[in-house]
C-alpha cells in the first residue's frame, strides 16, 4: 500500500485553497515569476509565427504548461545543473540563456546551445531524444555526490519518457546511490498522439519512482505555487543527502505537440477548449490582481517591453550566420572515424566553393 500526495494551492479562478508557501508574500519575486511565465507565452507565439513563415524549423511550445519550467527554474540555485528536454525553453531562459540563442538553436544551429552567459555554462543543451538525458542527469548528480558538493541536478521530461528504459535505469541508480537529483515529469496527457491510458496502466506517473526508492509527489502543474514549493523541498532534500525525488506535474498542452503536428487528428477540439479554463497564467494573474501585486497598467507595460525584447531577439537570430556544412562533424567524435573523413572533406569543399 502506498499514497501519492498531490499538492495544490490555487483553484482555477486564482483563489487560495490553503495557506500559500512563504515565498508568495515576496511581491518582487511573484512579479518576476508572472513576467517569466508571460514572457514564455509571448516568446512561444513569436516562435510559431517564425516557423509558419518559413524562418524557423520545427519546435515544441509550452502553451498551457508555463508554470512548470518557470516553477522549476525559479526554485533552483545558480550552481545547480539543468538537464532539459525540448519543451523547457522557459527554464533555460530564466537561468540565463538568451532568447535569441534559443531561436538560433531552433533555427537549426547548434551554436544556440552554447550560451554566452557563464552562469549557465554547466547546464545541458536541449535533449531531443526521449528519456536518455535522464541518465546524463544521473551522471551529473553522481559527480556532485562524489565531490561532496551541495548542489543538485534537475531533469525534465514528458509523460512519454516514463515508458522508456533509460528513465527507469536513471531512477534505479538515483535511488541506490541517494543522488542529489530531481526528476520532473510534465504529464500533459499525450506522448505526441498517444494518450496516457494507452502507454501505461499505472494510476499515476509519480508512483514509478517508488520502486526505485525515490521520494515522490504530484503537483497541480498549472499551479505555480505547487510546482515551485515541491521543487524547493526536493532540491533541499537532494542537497542535504536525502536522496532523489520524482515530481509528476499534471498539466495539459493547449497547442499541438510541435509545429509539425496537427493534434485535431487525435484530440477532440472540445477537449482542448475545456482545458483553457485551467490556464496557469489566468490563474496566477487573477491571484496577483487580488493581492495588489499586478494591474492592467503593469500588463500593458510588460507586453510592450516584451514585444521590444522579442523583436530584438528575432533580429539577432535572423542576422546570425548560418552554420557551415563541415560543422556537423565537429562535436560528434573526439577523433573522426575514417569512414567519415571523405564526407567531411566534401563538406569543406562545399563550404569553400
Amino acid at each position: 500500500r502506498f499514497t501519492i500526495t498531490r499538492r495544490r494551492y490555487l483553484d482555477e479562478t486564482g483563489k487560495a485553497l490553503v495557506t500559500l508557501p512563504a515565498f508568495a508574500a515576496d511581491r518582487a519575486l511573484m512579479r518576476r515569476i508572472y513576467e517569466g511565465m508571460r514572457f514564455i507565452r509571448l516568446y512561444d507565439q513569436k516562435r510559431v509565427n517564425l516557423q509558419r513563415t518559413g524562418r524557423m524549423g520545427t519546435s515544441a511550445t509550452a502553451l498551457g504548461q508555463e508554470a512548470i519550467p518557470i516553477g522549476v527554474a525559479s526554485a533552483m540555485r545558480e550552481e545547480d545543473v539543468l538537464v532539459p528536454s525540448y519543451r523547457e525553453d522557459g527554464a533555460q531562459i530564466w537561468r540565463g540563456v538568451k532568447p535569441e540563442e534559443m531561436l538560433i538553436y531552433w533555427g537549426g544551429n547548434e551554436a544556440g546551445q552554447h550560451p554566452a552567459d557563464p552562469r549557465v555554462a554547466q547546464d545541458f543543451p536541449v535533449s531531443i531524444t526521449i528519456g536518455n538525458h535522464a541518465l546524463h542527469a544521473a551522471g551529473v548528480a553522481t559527480a556532485m555526490k562524489l565531490r561532496d558538493q551541495k548542489r543538485a541536478a534537475v531533469c525534465l521530461f514528458g509523460d512519454g519518457a516514463t515508458s522508456k528504459g533509460d528513465v527507469y535505469e536513471a531512477i534505479n541508480v538515483a535511488g541506490v546511490w541517494k543522488l542529489p537529483l530531481v526528476f520532473v515529469v510534465s504529464n500533459n496527457g499525450y506522448a505526441i498522439s498517444t494518450p496516457l491510458e494507452n502507454q501505461t496502466a499505472a494510476e499515476t506517473l509519480a508512483q514509478k519512482g517508488l520502486a526505485g526508492g525515490l521520494a515522490v509527489a504530484q503537483a497541480d502543474g498549472n499551479d505555480i505555487f505547487a510546482v515551485r514549493q515541491l521543487m524547493l523541498e526536493a532540491l533541499e532534500r537532494g542537497r542535504s543527502g536525502g536522496g532523489a525525488t520524482l515530481i509528476e506535474c499534471l498539466t495539459y498542452r493547449l497547442n499541438d505537440h510541435n509545429t509539425a503536428d496537427d493534434s485535431t487528428r487525435y484530440r477532440d477540439p472540445e477537449e482542448v477548449k475545456k482545458r483553457w479554463a485551467f490556464d496557469p497564467l489566468k490563474r496566477l494573474e487573477a491571484w496577483m490582481m487580488a493581492q495588489g501585486f499586478w494591474s492592467a497598467a503593469d500588463e500593458a507595460a510588460m507586453e510592450a517591453r516584451v514585444a521590444t525584447e522579442l523583436e530584438r531577439a528575432v533580429e539577432a537570430y535572423l542576422a546570425f550566420p548560418a552554420p557551415k556544412a563541415e560543422e556537423m562533424f565537429a562535436h560528434i567524435y573526439a577523433k573522426l572515424p575514417r569512414q567519415y573523413e571523405d564526407q567531411r572533406a566534401l563538406a569543406v569543399r562545399l563550404d569553400h566553393g
